[in-house]
């Protein structure tokens, strides 16, 4: 097997492992699973392009990376900001209302009315669980900035959960 082989199959197979734990990061960011889907995709190929480059054991945090800054420049595109037709998203019912459904909708739709910098930085900090400089890595910034951003971040979540039971239950 030739050395470009063998980084192939590495590579298929850090993608397939890793595949829907970005792409789940990725849908916490911008709160539509076929955007994830698109996003995972940019990243994964931007990832094969540096593969060469990467060292094994920071793969996971690279391409965490690629996947905040193609999320954050994907928000940048017009063709994105015209697909959405209004600010909030239609009320679904459920089936079985269940009180972590529940919750766990109102936060997405809490989380999706924060900027993406602010977004980016409460899912790499609490849901991916990474440290403040871990985050900043991921989102290429200072610990001070990430702070400041999950500061902010945690504040207007707050505010935008007030009338809502979530806050009670923490």
């Amino acid at each position: 097997m030739t050395k470009k082989e063998l980084q192939e199959a590495e590579f298929r197979s850090f993608a397939i492992a890793q595949r829907e734990s970005l792409r789940k990061y990725a849908y916490l960011l911008c709160g539509d699973w076929y955007e994830a889907d698109d996003i995972v995709q940019k990243s994964l190929t931007k990832l094969f392009a540096a593969w060469p480059r990467v060292e094994s054991g920071g793969a996971p945090a690279y391409v965490r990376k690629i996947v905040t800054n193609v999320f954050i420049s994907h928000r940048r595109l017009s063709w994105v900001r015209r697909e959405r037709s209004s600010a909030e998203l239609p009320e679904q019912a459920l089936n079985s209302p269940q009180e972590s459904v529940d919750a766990r909708l109102e936060v997405a739709a809490a989380l999706r009315r924060l900027p993406a910098r602010q977004r980016a930085t409460v899912v790499l900090r609490y849901w991916e669980q990474l440290s403040v400089d871990e985050t900043a890595a991921a989102m290429g910034c200072s610990t001070g900035t990430v702070k400041s951003q999950s500061s902010k971040a945690m504040r207007k979540l707050k505010e935008l959960l007030s009338d809502s039971s979530v806050l009670a239950r923490a």
